[in-house]
């Protein structure tokens, strides 16, 4: 990831405030990505676990929360642990060389960080690389609108664009708005 670009760890708190989960309601848009109870899930850039304990929480098996900030990833222990969520394994790493195996997980899901990645290609491969057969991702990322909050307009991605390099992957894509200001791309291969 660029490092310019990511997010601020200390700004860590920011993420798991209740009007977040007005804006960004976790049921409703992990209800897009279709979990089923024996699914094994890929939370790429999870932060502190926003999403990742509702994540862990639909699924009996083991839900991977990837994130290069080793200080993210221990808030999400604390805040699975105050949810007695046990099911989240962490895995320190970046998302153009992800720390997982080949064809390990069945679901990926990636909230608000695709516009941190430096070179997007690479990760696009190595989503294909974890991804099983008929596995499915659900990605999140912020439209290229002017707004208050979220990353500079020049560093976000349009959706457009991006749902374009995921068809050049030769992944299938339905394009969905969050909100006016976040997107959601639905696929599968």
């Amino acid at each position: 990831m660029s490092h310019e670009h990511r997010f601020n760890p200390e700004k860590a708190g920011r993420l798991l405030d209740p009007n977040r989960k007005k804006k960004l309601p976790p049921d409703e848009i992990l209800a897009l990505l279709g979990l089923e109870r024996g699914d094994v899930v890929a939370d790429l850039g999870s932060g502190n676990g926003f999403f990742t304990v509702p994540i862990a929480q639909k699924t009996e098996t083991t839900v991977y929360a990837v994130d290069i900030e080793p200080k993210m990833l221990e808030g999400l222990k604390v805040y699975a642990d105050q949810e007695e969520v046990k099911n989240i394994q962490t895995v320190t790493s970046d998302l153009i060389d992800i720390d997982l195996p080949d064809d390990s997980v069945d679901k990926i899901f990636s909230s608000l960080v695709m516009h941190e990645v430096s070179d997007l290609n690479a990760m696009l491969s190595e989503m294909k690389r974890i991804l099983r057969v008929n596995g499915k991702l659900l990605i999140l990322d912020w439209e290229a609108v002017e707004m208050n909050e979220g990353p500079p307009l020049k560093i976000r991605i349009p959706s457009e664009k991006l749902k374009a390099l995921f068809e050049e992957q030769q992944f299938q894509v339905k394009k969905q708005m969050v909100s006016p200001e976040v997107y959601a791309l639905v696929m599968s291969i």
